[in-house]
């Protein structure tokens, strides 16, 4: 069963078959994304990499975590799914529900 695994800490310049291939050194690699900010169309930094097994997985997050790659130190451990977060509504200034 695939392992998805956070990666923090990524260069804006890194692409993702850098990554995948950074990360094919610790085994199988499903997939490598990284996360691109929808506004400036930058990378945010961070992404994920979809490891095959979970031993591949663990050895991915020895092999990488805390350790360089294209001139940052890297983040990388098991992805957390993601926490519901409140619906934002920018079409009402200061959140109020008063109508005019």
């Amino acid at each position: 069963m695939a392992k998805k695994l956070y990666v923090g800490g990524l260069s804006y310049d890194t692409t993702e078959d850098s990554l995948k291939e950074a990360f094919a050194k610790a085994g199988t690699v499903e997939s490598a994304a990284i996360i691109i900010d929808k506004m400036s169309g930058r990378s945010k930094g961070f992404g994920f990499v979809e490891m095959s097994s979970d031993e591949e997985a663990q050895k991915a997050i020895e092999m990488w975590n805390g350790k360089e790659f294209e001139g940052r130190s890297l983040t990388v451990n098991e992805a957390r799914p993601m926490e519901e977060r409140p619906r934002r509504d920018f079409n009402r200034g200061g959140g109020s529900n008063n109508r005019w």
